[in-house]
């Protein structure tokens, strides 16, 4: 009875994941490839005139090449501020867990709030104006950065609680200095959560539409979101090209998602359960 329990909880949800996620996507790859007047009708049905590829380049050549303008800032934007994530994380959570003070509290507090609190986005423009950062990449990825940075310290310091503390004694007796002990013996040890990190927040960074709307104004500036807009008007939408562009800008973090699936299980689980 258990074993036929098991087989139809697991074939419901099979089913339900289908329809979740394949279904949506069907769609968007079915949108992609009609004309424009069969795309207007949103219907879920094959083209009658295949245009995918008349539909792909439409997409790339549209204002002068936005999208692959896009593409090469979205991926300065997120791989340099995982960069940063990681490198910032992993200190803050291994100063927090294995050198605790009087002021672990306050900072503990402040990286609770970090995900508690939501971003003040008037003030935040103001902070950027004031040291010349608004509008510019730098500024962005510094955003993404305080953004992100609460959300990889707890999975740094929680994987960093696993970590024998003899292997600190060890390398301290062995004359290594505090930045030698962390990169040469403790980094190479979180390598699990590290690749959690950098797959959740690149998907993330990549996948921003707000913060980059908000904080990254210019067409000189935009990223792989904000191209969307290039097929919207007040009057008229090319869905057909709307849906292209969306079905180019999924493909990389679904491809992430794909290769580093187990890998993200991993590193979200060594650290809970060890810790």
């Amino acid at each position: 009875m258990n074993h036929a329990r098991r087989y139809w909880v697991g074939g419901i949800a099979i089913v339900a994941s289908v329809v979740v996620f394949l279904v949506p996507f069907a769609f968007i790859i079915l949108m992609s490839m009609k004309d424009r007047k069969q795309a207007s009708l949103r219907n879920f049905d094959l083209p009658v005139n295949w245009q995918l590829w008349d539909n792909l380049v439409a997409v790339v050549q549209t204002r002068d090449y936005m999208l692959v303008t896009a593409f090469i800032n979205s991926t300065i934007l997120t791989v340099a501020s995982v960069t940063l994530l990681v490198i910032f994380g992993a200190m803050v959570g291994f100063v927090l867990q294995r050198r605790p003070s009087r002021w672990s509290g306050i900072a503990n507090f402040f990286v609770l709030a970090g995900l508690i609190i939501p971003p003040a986005v008037v003030p935040t423009i103001w902070v950027l104006q004031g040291i010349n950062l608004f509008k510019t990449m730098h500024g962005m990825i510094l955003i993404e950065v305080a953004y992100g940075l609460s959300f990889s310290v707890l999975l740094f310091r929680a994987f960093i609680a696993s970590v024998p503390r003899e292997l600190d004694e060890a390398a301290i007796i062995d004359g290594a200095g505090p930045l030698r002990l962390f990169f040469s013996v403790i980094l190479p040890l979180l390598r699990p959560v590290v690749i959690t990190v950098i797959v959740v927040q690149s998907v993330a960074i990549f996948n921003d539409f707000t913060n980059p709307l908000y904080y990254l104004p210019g067409k000189e500036n935009v990223t792989v979101q904000l191209t969307l807009y290039n097929f919207q008007s007040q009057f008229s939408t090319q869905f057909n090209l709307l849906f292209m562009n969306i079905l180019l800008i999924t493909i990389p973090p679904l491809l992430v998602y794909i290769f580093f699936n187990r890998q993200i299980v991993a590193g979200m689980t060594a650290g809970a359960v060890k810790g």
